[in-house]
C-alpha cells in the first residue's frame, strides 16, 4: 500500500451502503481503511457519519504554486457574497451511502437519519451564511425543506473580548444557536451560556462552554444527562458532578455521554447496554448460563444488577446504568484528546495518536475490550 499523506482520513465499521467514501458497498470494513476521496483535486476536511450514509465537507486543493490550503480539519469560510464559489470548488459537500449527492460553496456539513443539515454561502450578494436542512434522500436537488440566514460568531462585551470559537455543526458559528434533526429546526440557547461546543444524542444533549464546564438536557431515562437520576431535564442544567474539572471536550452517544478534561482524563455516564461505557455488561457476566437476575444501587447512584452462574457459583455483577459520571483509565495510563460516540460504541483518540475503540462491534456480537489502534497524528 501506498504511503498515506499525514493527516488521511480512515473509515471502518458496517459499510454495507458504501458510507465509506471510495469502499463500495455490501461489506464490514473490520479495521481503518483510507478514505479514498473521488478525484484528485479533492481533499476532506470534516466528516459527520449517519447511520447509512456520510457526509463529507471537501476543498479544492490548490494547484503547484498557488497558496496552500488550510491546516487539517479546517474548512473554508464561506467566500464573499461578491463572489459565491462555484458549484464544484472547495468547501463542496459530498454524500455516501444510501444517500448520494453533491452540493458546492459549504462550509460545514451534519448528517442524521432525519436531517442532512449544511451551512453555505448564501444565494445572492449579501446573502451572508444560509443554514439549510435537506432531507437525506433528497440528492441536495431542489429546494431544501428549510433554510434560514444565520449570524457569524459575535465579540464578547468588555475589555479583552474576543470571538466565541464555537465548533462544527450541530452548534452554529454565532454559538447562540444550534440546529436539531427534528422540528423546531432552529434552537436559541441562553447568552450566558457561552457555548463552545455541542452534541446531540437520540434524546438528549451536551454543551461545553467556554470556562470548560460541561450542561446537559433532555431526555434522561438511561441516565445519559449524568444528574444521578433518569429524569428529564427542559433546559439545560450544568453538571455537578464535574464542577472544577475544566473539560476539553465531549461526546454524546445514543443514550450515553463521555467527556474529556484539559487533563486528558475520560468522564462517561449512561447506559452500558452494550458495553459502550467500557464496564461489566450482562453478556460478559451471564456468559451464556444465566438462570435468574437481581438488581441494586450502588452508592454512587450506578444501576448495578447480577446474573448467576460466575464461576465459583456467586452472582457476577454488571453496570445497566451509570447515570454520573465515572472516571474511566486508560490502558498504560494514557491521556485522551480526542472522544467520539455513535449510538452504542465509543472512541477515544490519546495524545500519543493511539486509537481505543469499545461498546457494540457487530450486528451477533458484543465487546467491551478497549481496543487499540495504533495510528500516529
Amino acid at each position: 500500500m501506498a504511503e498515506e499523506r499525514r493527516g488521511a482520513w480512515f473509515g471502518f465499521g458496517f459499510c454495507g451502503f458504501g458510507q465509506a467514501l471510495g469502499s463500495g458497498g455490501g461489506r464490514q470494513v473490520h479495521s481503518p481503511e483510507p478514505l479514498r476521496a473521488p478525484g484528485a483535486g479533492l481533499d476532506v476536511c470534516r466528516v459527520s457519519a449517519s447511520w447509512s450514509y456520510t457526509a463529507f465537507v471537501t476543498r479544492e486543493r490548490p494547484p503547484s504554486g498557488a497558496i496552500p490550503t488550510p491546516a487539517l480539519g479546517a474548512c473554508p469560510a464561506p467566500s464573499p457574497a461578491s463572489s459565491p464559489p462555484p458549484a464544484g470548488g472547495g468547501g463542496q459537500v459530498e454524500l455516501s451511502g444510501f444517500a448520494v449527492g453533491a452540493v458546492g460553496g459549504c462550509r460545514d456539513a451534519w448528517a442524521s437519519e432525519e436531517l442532512l443539515v449544511v451551512l453555505r454561502a448564501g444565494p445572492g450578494p449579501g446573502a451572508g451564511t444560509e443554514l439549510q436542512a435537506w432531507a437525506p434522500g433528497s440528492a441536495l436537488r431542489g429546494e431544501p425543506l428549510w433554510a434560514q440566514t444565520v449570524p457569524e460568531a459575535e465579540r464578547e462585551d468588555g475589555p479583552g473580548g474576543d470571538e466565541t470559537q464555537a465548533g462544527p455543526l450541530p452548534l452554529l458559528p454565532c454559538a447562540r444557536a444550534y440546529v436539531s434533526p427534528r422540528p423546531p429546526f432552529y434552537r436559541p440557547l441562553a447568552p450566558t451560556l457561552r457555548a463552545r461546543r455541542l452534541e446531540l444524542g437520540a434524546e438528549h444533549a451536551l454543551l461545553l462552554d467556554a470556562a470548560g464546564q460541561v450542561f446537559s438536557w433532555g431526555g434522561g431515562r438511561h441516565g445519559q444527562l449524568g444528574h444521578g437520576t433518569l429524569e428529564a431535564e427542559p433546559e439545560p442544567r450544568l453538571l455537578q458532578a464535574l464542577q472544577g474539572l475544566t473539560m476539553a471536550e465531549v461526546a454524546a452517544g445514543g443514550w450515553h455521554s463521555l467527556c474529556v478534561s484539559e487533563a486528558g482524563d475520560i468522564y462517561i455516564w449512561g447506559w452500558n447496554e452494550s458495553g459502550q461505557l467500557a464496564l461489566p455488561t450482562k453478556s460478559l457476566a451471564e456468559d451464556g448460563k444465566t438462570t435468574s437476575e437481581a438488581s441494586g444501587l450502588n452508592e454512587d447512584g450506578s444501576e448495578v444488577k447480577r446474573v448467576a452462574g460466575g464461576e465459583d457459583g456467586a452472582p457476577t455483577p454488571f453496570i445497566a446504568v451509570q447515570p454520573f459520571p465515572a472516571l474511566l483509565d486508560l490502558p498504560l495510563g494514557s491521556d485522551a484528546v480526542k472522544a467520539s460516540c455513535g449510538s452504542r460504541h465509543t472512541a477515544v483518540v490519546t495524545r500519543t495518536g493511539e486509537l481505543y475503540t469499545w461498546g457494540w462491534g457487530s450486528s451477533t456480537d458484543v465487546t467491551v475490550r478497549l481496543t487499540a489502534l495504533g495510528y500516529q497524528k
